[in-house]
């Protein structure tokens, strides 16, 4: 799994021209899936994710977890994160997990998040045309990618 956070002020993704999901200050959540992920990779990815100290303290010194500052998440399904760009300008997606996979490891990671940090997580909807919206804070924008963990 690859997923891209992002600190943000505030937060939304949009479906149909209806707010779907919203947040204030806290974490906006990319997440692809790709074959071959597993669960395993899923709870190393929210436990790094809701312990990955990306806010500021007294000193402003970004030392603090979303857990510490008592922060939001809104994460969306995005599989164009697992794009290969080797050959020619079109982007390939084959390695991207088909719904099967993905669906169930992204709600997965969401449900797995909300337990951690005691409150809903904001999501997108799999598969749906979506419009996002934020306000980078910083900027501070971290990838991880649980096939890189060792």
């Amino acid at each position: 799994m690859r997923i891209v956070i992002q600190r943000v002020t505030q937060a939304q993704v949009t479906i149909d021209g209806e707010v779907h999901g919203k947040i204030g200050s806290g974490m906006m959540i990319l997440v692809g899936v790709r074959e071959g992920d597993t669960l395993d990779d899923m709870r190393w990815l929210a436990q790094k994710t809701v312990n990955l100290r990306i806010f500021d303290d007294e000193q402003g010194v970004m030392n603090r977890s979303i857990i510490d500052v008592g922060g939001e998440v809104l994460a969306v399904s995005q599989f164009t994160l697992n794009a290969s760009t080797k050959k020619g300008n079109r982007p390939s997606y084959i390695h991207a997990a088909g719904h099967d996979l993905a669906v169930p490891l992204y709600e997965a990671y969401c449900d797995e998040l909300a337990q951690l940090l005691g409150k809903p997580t904001q999501r997108g909807v799999f598969g749906a045309e979506m419009q996002v919206s934020l306000v980078n804070d910083g900027p501070v924008t971290i990838i991880i990618d649980s096939r890189l963990k060792e």
